[in-house]
């Protein structure tokens, strides 16, 4: 189904060392039933042909479809930028109305922004969109799961967000994986610049849910590669890895999350009135929930008392994985 007003859309692509999936992803962008107007490709600090692959599978479907030419711009990043400013370079560099997240090694549904620029359509609020996404080996082959049953997003989860209440379960947890993503331009003028103390997903999500209306599509709309180069893979744990997670170090974790809440209470605090008080208590109480977590005693008998008042509070479900959360808090070493 293609909008009956064609958005201008924009993929921001970013790629390091890709070269060997990126013809794929490419062509898998330019073929779509919706093109988009352009891809603006960052580079950061390739030392194979990536960018010249890109080139290439551009030059390759503007012979083939010469009605539907996409345009292409590139920055070479040396030195590297690293993943999340290598992203803010190219999702500033967008014009498009609509700017899709694109990682280098995935492949797209053929009529994967036609179904979502429909729902941009419909929805002015509507601010960021996500899907699922099927999993597959290096070589496309079916890996026998998808990109939500690996998060083991659940149907309560499912029903918060399309209810409108995004910003409840993104405070959680994030759900928002970039490959799968588009967004309004006009969310940069509230993400921008985004913190390198956050992946640079999870921060467009939980802006967009703030100020307007995040949503997702429960069916997968890209092929999501796994594969020994992924930096962030989607694989779903087992039990026994959860039960070495519960017992490992905590490290800085709590620390960083908490400073993770203060960088998005200090940006919301800046959006002034367009930003509810409710969710800046919410916030304010996340902060509070992961200093409790950061400063547990070492002692895990000395932990009980605590962890037991705070959960009677209800913020491990509110701002964690509820009874897990418990759990490792109180069996993990420190």
């Amino acid at each position: 189904m293609i909008s009956s007003r064609p958005f201008k859309i924009s993929v921001a692509l970013c790629t390091h060392n890709g070269a060997r999936f990126l013809r794929d992803q490419v062509r898998s962008i330019c073929r779509q039933t919706l093109p988009p107007m352009e891809i603006i490709l960052s580079d950061d600090a390739s030392t194979d042909d990536s960018v010249e692959v890109v080139r290439a599978a551009v030059r390759e479907c503007a012979a083939e479809r010469p009605d539907h030419p996409v345009a292409l711009r590139v920055f070479e990043n040396r030195p590297a930028l690293r993943v999340v400013k290598n992203f803010e370079q190219a999702i500033s560099a967008c014009s498009g109305e609509l700017i899709a997240l694109s990682d280098q090694d995935d492949v797209w549904m053929p009529d994967r922004l036609a179904q979502m620029a429909v729902r941009f359509e419909q929805d002015e609020n509507l601010l960021l969109l996500h899907t699922d996404a099927r999993l597959v080996d290096s070589q496309r082959r079916d890996l026998g799961g998808t990109l939500f049953h690996a998060l083991e997003v659940t149907p309560s989860e499912l029903a918060r967000v399309h209810a409108g209440r995004a910003f409840d379960v993104l405070l959680r947890r994030n759900l928002v994986t970039g490959a799968t993503t588009v967004f309004r331009r006009r969310l940069l003028a509230d993400a921008l610049p985004l913190p390198v103390e956050w992946v640079h997903d999870e921060w467009l999500g939980i802006i967009a849910s703030t100020t307007g209306r995040v949503d997702l599509l429960e069916q997968p709309l890209i092929e999501y590669r796994q594969h020994e180069s992924n930096q962030i893979g989607a694989r779903r744990d087992t039990f026994a890895q959860k039960v070495r997670k519960a017992l490992a170090s905590r490290g800085t974790i709590h620390v960083e999350r908490a400073v993770k809440a203060e960088l998005l209470l200090a940006r919301l605090l800046q959006l002034g009135d367009r930003v509810s008080p409710e969710i800046i208590d919410k916030v304010r109480s996340k902060i509070e929930h992961q200093r409790f977590r950061a400063g547990l005693p070492a002692s895990r008998v000395a932990r009980c008392v605590p962890i037991l008042r705070e959960a009677m509070t209800g913020r491990y479900d509110k701002f964690g994985r509820g009874f897990r959360g418990v759990v490792r808090d109180l069996f993990e070493s420190v």
